[in-house]
């Protein structure tokens, strides 16, 4: 009988362990604990399972369920081990003793007692403690024989022999330094990754253990606040996922995301081309490590396969996809759509060309692996994303539901770790295994829907085929077009044409580039009847203006005196400030409107535009001409007389004197009301206040104001 798989879950109130395909019952010598269980966790190997309570750490045989040990250790939060399970890492909150001092909260612990020499057989021995006060990225990374482990500090990496974890063995110093990734492969290889700084680019560097002189292998680029490194599983190549906080092209409100390869060797380095805009949704090796996956691109988004040197070798069908899953043996592949999508999983045979196997729906899925003999995938829905419906759902690869079981308040679910060699695959596909009764029981109480329900139609669009405008890109539609702004626009993603502001009631502007206009029966019936009445009315209105300026009632305008000016309707002082300002420069900065004026300037501003009036008022009348002598004999007039020439008359004197431009009494006042503030300062301390140090400095400023007084031509 094949090693049956195992997953193990927890809650708010307890933690278990099932077995799971083929027999799908919880796992025998296992007692479950209750309460506040805050974490719990399969060694790499699958030989331990572990959870922590607010007193302890228990660990158990993770095949039968016996526990092997406690760790007297108090209010841990994670925790973790080595890759070979010798090991294993609690992480408690930060904390300071009394005198103040950072509390070591990061401790290593050898798993079985007795296991180094020396050591009594009723003792725990803490190989190793540190102080760690970001949860993110608190544990220690090992090298896959667990020779070596590495953390990051300021400025450096630190390595230390995995059973002298007190002693430093050797320093990587790298500048700026913030996050690091050991390779799982036997090369013993080690990436680092150092942020933009100073104007400087990021970079990520790659060094072989311990020849820490200069990398193997090394890429600089832009745009990267942050990044996820992730070595193939022979450690020979790495994937380098980038990403920024802020998109400074406006394209996306979550950041920019670029891709990047690099091989150890230092052989190979290249950006990854992507044939769709938009962001990277996941990248995922596949476990022969001679290819990767990638969802990218806005939705509906784009998976394809690449090769170690990033090229494209397929691309599956467009689709609401954002997370790429290959199984352990490598034959299948799975691409499906969580978070704020459907939860639809396709499942492809990438031994039979690509060929689609089944599509599976797991609506609200939090959780999704595949399980460790390559057959089955776990998707669970999980709190506090979602606090109903919790459970977990097993499905075979052909897409058959195999069993189910709701949980309250489900916190986290995971697979026991198993080699792939011990579920040799041969056709999974067939036979089809026989269902859990759960998954039957199940399946009865969901309602089939007799028919699709589709997006909303309104009514008046029912029964007619869906515009290409409002489909997707995978169903035939346009193509996502980003027009670099985070604003709500009109006109994008091949939606129409860009919506006209409209005033309701007013008539409708025939479009720009259109040849036709439109009559006045099309308007018409476009029109409320609301809108119908108002243009009638302007229509009317339009209508009588014309006649009566037809008719002569209009006022015909005023003649403009011999002597005075073109137009009387704008006084000289107004022209003559229209063409002051054509004359302006840039960095004129007109008077504030609404500042309240002195009485003062105000009579003289009255002054002043009473005597720039005087001219129109007195200019003298035309001469009226004489009458025109007739002779008495015949009543013939006389021939005409010649014109006397006279002198043009001269245009009166219209310059206007004033006591000074705008500009010279808007610089007096300002001085002399900073001269009116020293006075006031000298009052102060005069009366013994004690002034700052910009006062007595303004006050020394008087002799400065007054001469200034004096030239604008003031005085006291």
């Amino acid at each position: 009988m094949a090693v049956p798989t195992q997953f193990a879950y927890r809650t708010s109130k307890n933690l278990g362990a099932v077995d799971a395909a083929p027999v799908y019952q919880p796992l025998p010598d296992f007692t479950r604990p209750e309460g506040n269980l805050r974490c719990c966790v399969y060694s790499p190997c699958g030989r331990y399972f572990a959870w922590a309570s607010p007193e302890r750490v228990t660990v158990a045989d993770a095949s039968i369920g016996h526990v092997i040990t406690t760790l007297p250790a108090e209010n841990v939060f994670e925790l973790g081990f080595s890759p070979l399970g010798s090991f294993i890492i609690t992480w408690q909150r930060p904390s300071k003793d009394d005198n103040g001092d950072a509390v070591k909260n990061l401790k290593v612990w050898t798993v079985l007692e007795g296991e180094n020499p020396g050591m009594e057989a009723d003792e725990h021995t803490v190989v190793g403690r540190f102080v760690q006060k970001s949860q993110t990225g608190w544990n220690l990374q090992y090298t896959f024989d667990e020779r070596y482990c590495a953390r990051v500090v300021t400025n450096e990496i630190q390595f230390y022999e995995s059973q002298d974890l007190g002693t430093v063995w050797n320093k990587l110093r790298v500048e700026g330094v913030s996050d690091f990734a050991v390779s799982p492969g036997k090369n013993h290889s080690i990436a680092v990754f150092v942020p933009e700084r100073k104007g400087q680019p990021a970079a990520v560097k790659v060094y072989n253990v311990p020849q820490f002189d200069g990398p193997v292998s090394q890429k600089n680029f832009f745009k990267g606040d942050k990044v996820q490194l992730k070595w193939n599983n022979e450690g020979t190549t790495l994937i380098v996922l980038a990403q920024t906080e802020v998109d400074k092209s406006g394209k996306s409100y979550y950041g920019e995301t670029t891709l990047y390869l690099l091989s150890a060797n230092g052989g190979f380095d290249s950006r990854i081309e992507l044939d769709k805009d938009g962001p990277i949704h996941d990248v995922t090796w596949s476990p022969n490590s001679k290819e990767f996956g990638v969802v990218y691109g806005y939705m509906p988004a784009k998976t394809t396969i690449f090769d170690t040197r990033a090229k494209a070798t397929h691309s599956f069908a467009l689709g609401p996809r954002n997370t790429i899953l290959f199984s352990p043996h490598g034959r299948f592949v799975l691409v499906a759509g969580f978070g704020n999508l459907a939860g639809q999983m396709d499942i492809y045979d990438l031994e039979k060309n690509y060929q689609k196997i089944c599509t599976i729906e797991a609506s609200n899925a939090s959780v999704c692996e595949w399980s460790p003999d390559g057959k089955h995938i776990l998707t669970a829905t999980t709190s506090p994303r979602l606090r109903v419906d919790n459970g977990v759902r097993i499905w075979h690869v052909g897409g058959a539901l195999m069993y189910n079981e709701n949980l309250q308040e489900l916190y986290h679910v995971t697979w026991r770790p198993q080699s792939p060699t011990m579920h040799p695959i041969e056709d999974p596909l067939h036979p089809v295994p026989t269902p859990h009764a759960s998954a039957l029981e199940y399946l009865g109480t969901v309602k089939t829907p007799s028919k699709p329900a589709g997006a909303y139609r309104p009514p008046g669009a029912r029964g007619q085929v869906t515009p290409l405008a409002f489909k997707r890109e995978d169903e035939g539609g346009a193509a996502y077009v980003s027009n670099g702004s985070l604003s709500l626009g009109i006109g994008v993603n091949g939606f129409g044409k860009p919506r006209k502001r409209e005033v309701p009631g007013a008539e409708l502007a025939p479009e720009e580039g259109d040849g036709t206009t439109n009559t006045a029966a099309d308007g018409d019936e476009q029109l409320s009847k609301a809108a119908l009445k108002n243009k009638k009315k302007r229509e009317a209105k339009k209508a009588k203006d014309a006649a009566e300026k037809a008719a002569g009632l209009t006022p015909a305008p005023e003649k403009s005196l011999p002597g005075a000016f073109p137009s009387s309707s704008r006084s000289p002082e107004r022209r003559d400030r229209k063409g002051h300002e054509r004359n302006r420069s840039r960095g004129y900065v007109e008077p504030r409107p609404h500042s309240r004026p002195d009485r003062r300037d105000a009579k003289r501003g009255a002054q002043d535009r009473q005597q720039q009036q005087q001219p129109h008022l007195k200019t003298p009348p035309a001469p009226t001409p004489a009458p025109t002598p007739t002779s008495k004999s015949n009543g013939v007039p006389p021939p005409p007389l010649k014109p006397t020439p006279k002198e043009p008359t001269p245009h009166p004197d219209v310059t206007v004197t004033s006591p000074g431009t705008p500009s010279q009494d808007k610089k007096t006042r300002a001085l002399l009301k900073k001269l009116r503030a020293i006075d006031d300062l000298k009052m102060r301390r005069a009366g013994g206040e004690k002034l700052e140090g910009t006062q007595i400095k303004k006050m020394d400023t008087e002799e400065e104001v007054r001469k200034e007084l004096e030239g604008l031509g003031w005085n006291e």
